[in-house]
């Protein structure tokens, strides 16, 4: 079917979206899954930030709601780096992981380390059939590395001075 030429093509991809997830396609779900498109890894907040610019009767309450029934469905995953808030993304089609900044909170997702999911075996599975790992990989970014270059290179101007 070829949508009316007046018919945004990304909304008709996100009702098909959600539609394919087995959800009622609305006006609040469809802005979030835009959001998760504009804005991979982010929490509900921050998406919450991004549909309330075009529909600002939500609340950060239908927000939770939609990413809950997104995640139950199976059409957006939500991974919860250690001491920061739950992030969302729509990469859900196989068994990737993430490379996180731990200045600047920045998130990339990352290839599977192995091959074939899992990605990694444990050395014990205590009878688990293992069907995902999720590793986190924890580093600096090239942006924050550079600032803390540049930021040294003044410090040591300074002090020789």
């Amino acid at each position: 079917m070829t949508p009316h030429p007046t018919v945004d093509a990304r909304a008709v991809d996100t009702a098909a979206r959600l539609r394919a997830a087995g959800l009622r396609v609305t006006d609040s779900r469809r802005a979030v899954v835009e959001a998760l498109v504009e804005r991979p890894h982010a929490s509900a907040e921050e998406l919450f930030g991004v549909v309330a610019q075009t529909l600002p009767a939500t609340s950060l309450q239908s927000v939770y709601n939609a990413l809950g029934d997104f995640v139950d469905a199976g059409l957006a995953r939500r991974i919860e780096p250690a001491g920061r808030p739950g992030l969302f993304e729509l990469r859900v089609d196989d068994n990737h992981h993430h490379l996180i900044c731990s200045q600047c909170g920045a998130v990339e997702d990352v290839d599977c380390v192995v091959g074939a999911a899992p990605c990694l075996t444990p050395s014990d599975p205590h009878g688990y059939t293992v069907q995902v790992a999720e590793v986190t990989f924890w580093g600096i970014c090239p942006a924050c590395a550079t600032a803390a270059d540049a930021g040294h290179g003044v410090r040591a101007e300074a002090a020789a001075s």
